[in-house]
């Protein structure tokens, strides 16, 4: 997570298709997330904005894919909250002392 002005940013490693959708801990540094939808029209997008806001509790307008849109590997734009705020709320979800997660 980088604090950027006004929020963080957020590295994600999306793995679409996913039986069992959710948080799935650390791949390489970023977040690593399961998502049900394939990445065809956006879908995968729209369901890992939708995973993370209802995760970190925020509406779904405060989330931006800045990079990334059309990769595995994404950034998101969170704003409103600090990197140790994303931290706090995602620790009950997610074991961020692991560094590689299996599915």
């Amino acid at each position: 997570m980088l604090p950027i002005a006004g929020g963080s940013v957020l590295r994600l490693h999306v793995r679409p298709g996913a039986s069992r959708p959710g948080l799935a801990g650390l791949h390489g540094g970023a977040l690593a997330i399961r998502v049900g939808a394939r990445p065809i029209g956006g879908a995968a997008n729209r369901e890992v904005l939708d995973l993370l806001a209802r995760a970190l509790g925020v509406p779904g307008s405060s989330l931006e894919i800045v990079a990334g849109g059309r990769g595995r590997d994404k950034r998101v734009r969170v704003r409103g909250l600090g990197p140790e705020i994303i931290r706090s709320r995602l620790a009950p979800l997610v074991r961020f002392d692991r560094t590689e997660t299996h599915d």
